[in-house]
């Protein structure tokens, strides 16, 4: 069964994107030194090229790294684990009184109705 977990949000193409905000830095500092700009302006593209290098850094990493950052993504059996999927799961679940069932879903605050077994909106157990 395939499912929805987080996807690479931090990836390749950033990294290859902050490279290139790099090289805009490094033309950036050349362009204000040959005109005679003052020196915050030569500051500003070293500033620039350091923030772009740790963006580059920190994509690369991500991109490549075994449990990556991620916005969406569809796995199916065997491939990588959702790192989210393990808090949820071996998350403490909160006593019911009674034995009643909740009227709201304690994850995500949903009205339950008494013959749910699941979250209509995140397929909480209740």
């Amino acid at each position: 069964m395939h499912s929805i977990k987080p996807g690479r949000g931090p990836s390749m193409a950033g990294g290859i994107g902050g490279l290139a905000a790099a090289g805009f830095g490094v033309l950036w500092m050349v362009a204000a030194s040959s005109m005679g700009a003052p020196p915050i302006f030569v500051g500003f593209g070293v500033i620039f090229i350091l923030a772009a290098l740790g963006s580059a850094a920190y994509n690369f990493y991500n991109a490549t790294s075994k449990n990556r950052f991620s916005h969406f993504d569809i796995t199916g059996p065997g491939e990588e684990v959702d790192p989210l999927e393990r808090r949820h799961r071996d998350a403490p679940r909160d006593p019911v009184e009674g034995g009643k069932k909740p009227a709201f879903c304690s994850d995500c605050g949903t009205k339950m109705e008494p013959n749910y077994e699941y979250c209509p909106n995140c397929g909480k157990d209740i």
